[in-house]
């Protein structure tokens, strides 16, 4: 899956939306990340083969600690992405 995360600059976004995967045995794969005039964007490509959470419980959680560190996060199928993509 495709996690796309913006918001306000802080410490601790990386640490608290990884340590959701983490605790789902999801493993990033890729990630980047950049902060511009104090905004905080980051994606990350996340292998969630051998996760212990469905997808959709994943992104709730994802998504409910986004909110509790004041940033926005989508997640997304790897192949709506690149179905999005393609030319």
């Amino acid at each position: 899956m495709v996690v796309f995360v913006h918001g306000r600059d802080r410490p601790g976004i990386v640490a608290g939306l990884a340590s959701v995967l983490a605790d789902a045995n999801a493993n990033i794969l890729d990630i980047s990340q950049t902060v511009m005039r104090g905004i905080f964007t980051m994606a990350m490509i996340v292998d969630v083969t051998e996760a212990k959470l469905k997808i959709e419980e994943l992104r709730r959680r994802l998504e409910e600690r986004g909110k509790q560190l004041g940033v926005e996060v989508s997640v997304y199928h790897m192949d709506v992405v690149r179905y999005l993509q393609r030319p």
